[in-house]
């Protein structure tokens, strides 16, 4: 997999684990031709995280290979744990290295310790499956593991043979780390019972990886009759069984690259997702987004947007919390310039009730029933930013213009467009 000219970036903890993957890549780099250099990633947890960025400075220093120092905050994922925290903001960091491929020094012992935790956790196939030796993850970070088939002990002794020097992280030995726990009591628990038993969970781990594949095979098939990629038919998930439904809708919020809602949560949200009537305003809320329905299909969206209320002098862009407004100052179109300047202009959310008159020979129409006949979906019509003159509506983006703000000919103009984030 790894070929002449790539360019390599190994997770460097510091720990004797990726210590020793470091000396044997730079030990193999010029025979396989390939450029190695490090990531060490500070999550600012341990007192001694200084330190560690430190050691791993000079271990790199005396390798002659470059270090890249991530410093991350783990704030923002505190509702996953203390591990779980750390673990995102590390693969967050990752995710901004440039390299052809991400190395991590994971080894046998850790794929057995993940299936344990993930069995307890009640994972189905694809969390039971562990990690892969190989995976290219959501943004397109190719992840290597070299180790994942050599036990722990194979490492270590390689680690003293070739006199290596390391870090032990202190909070390795505390047990109320759930890893922890299962590394120091309940693996040598096994290994009482069972002779080496990391060699048959890992082998467990590769059954179920394959029944993971298996599960996939079926959703892409499935998808392939209801799904356009961006969006399911909601009639057809809910005439598929019930397991297969459950399948395919983890799989397309896989493919979206977001996480895999509980066993009770997806159960859940299949019921809500077949009941619904036809019109019905669906908001099923997981990964920071939402799922909805619009004429019959399942579609992935942002959350609506908190209240906003800003001004614009219709600069080239106005910068909203869920996207862009983009002003091109043009003759004879758009929105009358000279009218504009009669009154602060503002950009703001839809609070309901607005009204819009497109043009001089219609009516003054509610602008919910011209974003309804316009096809509109309702979570795109809840983050439509609206164009204020004083307290007139002036403009919906994509929409139209009120008829008593059109630049007539020759007269300055702005025309606009709204870009949304993706979700």
């Amino acid at each position: 997999m790894i070929f002449p000219g790539a360019h390599l970036a190994l997770g460097l903890s510091g720990g004797l684990d990726s210590v020793a993957l470091l000396s044997a890549l730079a030990e193999l780099a010029p025979a396989m031709r390939f450029s190695l250099r490090a990531v060490h990633v500070n999550h600012g947890i341990s007192p001694n995280a200084a330190r560690w960025a430190e050691f791993c400075a000079r271990l790199c220093e005396r390798y002659r290979i470059p270090l890249q120092l991530e410093t991350v905050d783990t704030g923002p994922y505190r509702d996953l744990g203390l591990e779980g925290a750390a673990r995102r903001a590390r693969y967050e960091a990752f995710a901004r290295v440039e390299a052809d491929f991400i190395v991590l020094a994971q080894h046998r012992d850790d794929q057995a310790e993940t299936l344990l935790l993930q069995l307890l956790r009640g994972a189905g196939p694809r969390g039971l499956a562990g990690m892969s030796a190989a995976r290219v993850d959501t943004h397109g970070v190719t992840f290597l593991r070299p180790l994942l088939d050599i036990a722990r002990v194979a490492i270590d002794a390689y680690a003293v043979a070739a006199h290596l020097h390391w870090i032990d992280d202190e909070s390795n030995v505390e047990t109320r780390y759930l890893r922890n726990a299962v590394r120091h009591a309940l693996m040598p628990a096994l290994a009482a019972v069972f002779p080496n038993p990391s060699v048959t969970l890992a082998r467990a781990a590769a059954h179920q990886a394959e029944a993971a594949l298996l599960a996939d095979d079926l959703a892409a098939h499935d998808a392939r009759e209801v799904s356009d990629g961006a969006s399911v038919d909601r009639a057809a998930l809910a005439a598929l069984p019930a397991h297969r439904a459950r399948n395919l809708l983890r799989w397309f919020l896989r493919q979206h690259g977001l996480p895999a809602p509980s066993s009770a949560r997806l159960a859940a949200m299949i019921e809500q997702l077949r009941s619904a009537r036809s019109d019905a305003n669906v908001r099923l809320a997981h990964g920071g987004i939402e799922l909805g329905v619009h004429r019959g299909r399942i579609a992935i969206h942002a959350k609506p947007p908190p209240f906003f209320d800003l001004p614009w002098h219709f600069d080239s862009e106005l910068v909203l919390p869920h996207g862009r407004l983009v002003a091109v100052h043009v003759d004879g179109d758009g929105l009358d310039a000279r009218r504009l300047a009669q009154a602060p202009v503002r950009v703001r959310s839809r609070v309901g009730g607005e009204r819009l008159q497109l043009a001089a020979n219609r009516p003054r129409r509610a602008l919910k029933s011209i974003l309804q006949d316009a096809g509109m979906p309702a979570w795109e019509r809840r983050a439509l930013p609206l164009v204020y003159c004083g307290d007139e509506l002036v403009a919906a983006p994509g929409i139209g213009i009120d008829a008593a703000f059109g630049a007539t000919r020759g007269a300055a103009g702005i025309t606009f467009s709204w870009h949304p984030a993706l979700p």
